[in-house]
Parts: C-alpha cells; sequence; structure tokens
C-alpha cells in the first residue's frame, strides 16, 4: 500500500470507483475455532459446478432489486455492475470474491446465500437468472455477516 496526495476534493465513499468483497463458507463438518466468527458454517456437501454456475450469473450489469435489503425510491436505483466473481475452494473452505462498481444494503450476503442455497439444491437452476431479469420479488435469505470482508476500495 502506497501514500500520495490527493486532490481536495477527494471523498474516500463518493471518490471509489469500485469495491472488492469476499465471503468465506466452511463446509466441512466441524467449524474450526480460528473460523469462528469470519466464516458461514455451512455443513454438508455443496456442489460446486452448481455454486460457480450461479456465482457466474452475477458478472454484468443486472437490477439487483432482488438482492437488497432496501427496496428503491425510483427506478433504476438498484441497477449495478458485478465485474467478476471468483469461486475458490481449499478443501473446505470456500471463499466468494465479488468485484464491481458498488453494493447495495447486505447486497453481497445475499448473494452468497443464493448461490449456497444453490450448491446446497435447496435453489432451482433458474431461480437465480429469473430474480436478476424480474428484479424480484426480494429473496430472503441473508448470509450471516461473519463471512463478509471488505478486501479493497477502488479508486482510479
Amino acid at each position: 500500500m502506497t501514500l500520495r496526495r490527493t486532490k481536495e476534493n477527494f471523498h474516500a465513499r463518493f471518490s471509489a470507483k469500485g469495491k472488492i468483497y469476499r465471503y468465506t463458507v466452511w463446509s466441512g463438518p466441524v467449524m474450526p475455532p480460528l473460523l469462528l466468527g469470519r466464516a458461514w458454517h455451512v455443513p454438508q456437501a455443496l456442489d460446486m459446478a452448481a455454486l460457480r454456475e450461479a456465482c457466474a450469473a452475477f458478472a454484468g450489469r443486472h437490477d439487483f432489486a432482488a438482492f437488497s435489503a432496501r427496496r428503491p425510491r425510483r427506478a433504476g436505483e438498484t441497477t449495478r455492475t458485478i465485474s467478476s466473481v471468483r469461486v475458490r475452494k481449499i478443501g473446505p473452505l470456500i471463499t466468494l470474491t465479488f468485484q464491481g462498481e458498488g453494493f447495495l444494503y447486505k447486497m453481497v450476503r445475499m448473494l452468497a446465500a443464493s448461490a449456497i442455497r444453490r450448491a446446497a439444491g435447496r435453489l432451482p437452476p433458474g431461480e437465480i437468472p429469473r430474480l436478476l431479469m424480474e428484479g424480484g420479488p426480494r429473496t430472503n435469505q441473508v448470509a450471516p455477516a461473519g463471512g463478509l470482508c471488505l478486501v479493497r476500495v477502488l479508486y482510479s
């Protein structure tokens, strides 16, 4: 990390061009004590192909109204671009990394919950694309906060 001077009108929040979030899941039968509060414990086996397919559906520009805990006041307020979603698995440790221009309230946790539900077989194959195309109704599944981490704020 380097420090550098910025313009006087720089604002840490409003000058950001994007963010990277990581959501961590432990899919083993027993949660390691050092991951308590840092990962979501999902003890059953997950279908990694279904998880990757679900995450791939999130990439691109979509109306994420179904994946926001707040209802928009105006049309278009819930449209965002996710430039990439990476899924990584090392043993029972799974990380979902989302990079985008901006995220809605609880959006990453709702995306992670939907992807994990799809991988666990509790969500039909076409449900995530349907929610993205129709923009609702809002999903009520929110992954626990402990697995979420802001990795980086992107500036120009």
